[in-house]
């Protein structure tokens, strides 16, 4: 029987496997880190970077396609095990049997990367019920299942823990993504409030709220809107996903052993700059 060929990095895959790092190849050897919504965009490079420093890791999303692909490369990348298991974290039996099988897996995990999420930019006054269901449900209900889910089988297993989860830069709010704000304040302070409740158990919860990072997640803004990105932050540019993955690391290695209950901002200065408008300025703003 034939090997598997090892998977083809293509140009994107290239640039998130050899951007450069302030951290050591091997600071994740041994440790088992999970990144939900891992077959893209922020997910993936976070995924990538752990990889990089030796993690174990265990993926999830809703795309298998994406996933295994993301899989083989991180394999290839950390030259250890890779599990992947494709749903949905808006399901909370979805979450719990995925979460079984990582410790089955694995026997404990030392990391969990909450960034699956999605939202859409639109105004608030043209929300549907089943939109703004949707954006609440993922981003707030299924960060919360993660979250749960992990923090009974580390306290079943007297082991400590770390959660950090991809919110938003929400602190003004986001004009023309009432949902995210909704939802990303919410887990913001959740893990504030549990990184009070868990501290007993050696239970670390933290945030990285990206703001406007260049990644696959462009495509769900209209393209005449993207060029204003770069102006919403003083800097006067994007971020790229390894300013949101090394940010991650930071708070998961023992850079960020002292570090609890914070909501790390990575946004180039965004919110003491003023106004980012992802669904685009109204014409009335502009006379």
């Amino acid at each position: 029987m034939n090997p598997k060929p090892k998977p083809k990095f293509g140009p994107a895959d290239e640039a998130l496997a050899t951007m450069p790092t302030v951290f050591r190849d091997d600071l994740f050897a041994d440790k088992v880190v999970i990144v939900s919504g891992a077959g893209s965009g922020i997910g993936k490079a976070i995924a990538f970077l752990f990889a990089r420093l030796g993690a174990k890791l265990a993926i999830c999303g809703r795309k298998p396609e994406k996933l295994e692909d993301c899989a083989e490369k991180l394999a290839v990348l950390s030259g250890r095990e890779v599990f992947w298991h494709p749903m949905t974290i808006r399901d909370p039996a979805d979450v719990d049997a995925f979460l079984s099988k990582v410790w089955d897996r694995f026997g404990t995990v030392d990391v969990l990367v909450n960034n699956a999420g999605g939202q859409f930019a639109a105004l608030a006054i043209d929300f549907t019920v089943k939109g703004w269901n949707a954006v609440i449900d993922t981003n707030l209900n299924g960060s919360w299942y993660m979250m749960q889910g992990a923090a009974k089988r580390w306290v079943a297993q007297s082991r400590p823990g770390c959660i950090i989860t991809i919110t938003a830069a929400v602190d003004r709010g986001l004009t023309g993504m009432a949902h995210t704000t909704a939802s990303r304040a919410g887990v913001n302070f959740l893990s504030k409030t549990l990184a009070v409740e868990w501290a007993p158990y050696n239970i670390r919860v933290n945030c990285v709220a990206p703001g406007a990072i260049e990644s696959t997640g462009f495509h769900n803004y209209k393209e005449e809107h993207v060029p204003s990105f770069s102006k919403c932050n003083p800097m006067l540019h994007t971020g790229d996903v390894q300013d949101i993955a090394e940010a991650v690391v930071y708070l998961a290695a023992p850079s960020g052993k002292f570090v609890t209950g914070e909501v790390l901002n990575v946004e180039g200065g965004m919110m003491l700059w003023g106004e980012f408008w992802p669904s685009g300025k109204p014409e009335y703003f502009n006379v």
